[in-house]
């Protein structure tokens, strides 16, 4: 059975109640926060379960970057993720599009296989911003990776 997604965008008086799962993208408050009243933020449904979230921020210069992209962990490996990111992408065609993750090599495949490619690298980053380190996958993550994609500039599949 294919799962319908419904993506809806957020009026900005109710992004806290999604902060359970913009926490699961970034899990610093304190940092969501630097970026979470500027932002755009979009919520995506299986019936009436919010499942995943995908907040942009307006860069300037034809730039959207995507702060935030979380999928409840027990909807992941369903196609959710890409969707949102399509979703995003859609909805700013001509725009670059470009996010920063850290070096999981897992979330690199993951973005890598929606089209994106290396941009550039914030060094020492999440050691500058975090109290504590953060650790996935066993990596200790120390550097923002940034990658982009042009909005509507798909190869065909």
């Amino acid at each position: 059975m294919t799962e319908t997604l419904k993506i809806r965008h957020i009026d900005d008086t109710d992004k806290s109640q999604f902060m359970s799962l913009l926490l699961i993208g970034d899990e610093s408050e304190k940092m969501i926060g630097r970026y979470v009243d500027r932002g755009r933020l979009y919520a995506g449904y299986i019936g009436e379960t919010a499942v995943a979230v995908c907040l942009t921020t307006d860069e300037g210069a034809g730039v959207v970057e995507v702060k935030n992209l979380a999928v409840r962990h027990v909807f992941r490996r369903r196609g959710i993720g890409r969707r949102m990111l399509a979703y995003i992408e859609s909805i700013n065609s001509g725009m670059t599009i470009q996010l920063g993750t850290g070096e999981t090599p897992s979330t690199l495949r993951f973005y890598e296989s929606c089209g994106y490619v290396y941009s550039h690298r914030i060094h020492d980053f999440f050691s500058d911003n975090y109290p504590a380190p953060i650790i996935e996958e066993g990596i200790t993550l120390t550097d923002m990776v940034y990658l982009a994609k042009k909005a509507g500039h798909q190869s065909a599949d």
